[in-house]
């Protein structure tokens, strides 16, 4: 598959797993006009993934170059000369880069060294996964720029986190550490240092890659079309996503290795 090459991103095949480097480590990585131009070119190509049982990799990590910052946040110079009207234009281009994560057939895990404040902390929380260095620190400080999150903080962080955590958080600008960030259910997992926060990563794409991958790509869509139904309406979606399962031939193969005591070997179909 065709992935592109992009001024502000670095891309690398690693067995299953996809990196995509955020590669602006004199600007730590802030989210310029371009790297969001870039996010939404390569994105638009990541769709393609799974289409004719084509599963060029099994799982994205997303990172940012140099030791320290994922993304620290929007790019404030060139904030500086928006007017509301480009402004807005500039959140809702963001608002497509991370919905079009969520929406990709594969997870997508954000490995976090380093700062990832404001726009770099929503666009982790577009991941399925955080990951984080212990030296990583996550916040939305738009408050003390008298601005407020605009590229999703204020719709993921409270799924992610709870309404109470997200206000404070959002409401204070506060920045916090690693260790507090998974304590509140903000991370998934904290390594102690970048070099295992990426073998981290890496075992997780390949943990993925042994199951199938038209089930991941279901449970994916699933759970976000569940977020904010209620449990009668919930249950009708996954009803449906269960039903959709055994129309596939993954799922055949998955039922008849199990009953062979045998490791199945998923199609991708």
């Amino acid at each position: 598959m065709d992935w592109g090459s992009y001024a502000t991103l670095s891309l690398e095949q690693d067995g299953d797993a996809l990196i995509v480097t955020v590669n602006r480590p004199e600007a730590l990585n802030a989210l310029a006009n371009q790297v969001v131009d870039d996010l939404l070119e390569l994105t638009g190509r990541l769709e393609g993934i799974g289409r004719d049982a084509d599963w060029p990799v099994r799982g994205i990590v997303l990172t940012g170059a140099g030791a320290k910052a994922f993304v620290a946040g929007a790019d404030i110079r060139e904030m500086d000369g928006m007017d509301p009207a480009t402004a807005e234009a500039y959140g809702r281009r963001m608002h497509q880069v991370t919905l079009r994560l969520e929406e990709l057939p594969v997870p997508v895990i954000a490995a976090v060294n380093g700062f990832a404040l404001g726009g770099g902390c929503e666009l982790a929380l577009a991941c399925d996964f955080i990951y984080a260095s212990a030296d990583a620190s996550f916040g939305q400080p738009e408050v003390a720029l008298g601005l407020v999150p605009g590229f999703g903080g204020s719709v993921r962080l409270q799924q992610r986190v709870g309404a109470g955590q997200a206000r404070e958080l959002i409401f204070t600008g506060r920045r916090i550490d690693a260790r507090h960030a998974h304590g509140i259910g903000l991370v998934n997992r904290v390594f102690d240092d970048a070099a295992a926060l990426m073998d981290g990563a890496r075992a997780t794409i390949a943990e993925l890659a042994r199951v199938s991958p038209t089930a991941v790509a279901n449970a994916k869509r699933t759970m976000h079309r569940v977020q904010g139904l209620g449990v009668a309406e919930g249950l009708e979606v996954e009803a449906e996503s269960f039903r959709e399962a055994f129309t596939t031939e993954d799922s055949a193969v998955g039922r008849a290795a199990f009953v062979a005591k045998e490791r199945a070997a998923f199609p991708g179909r």
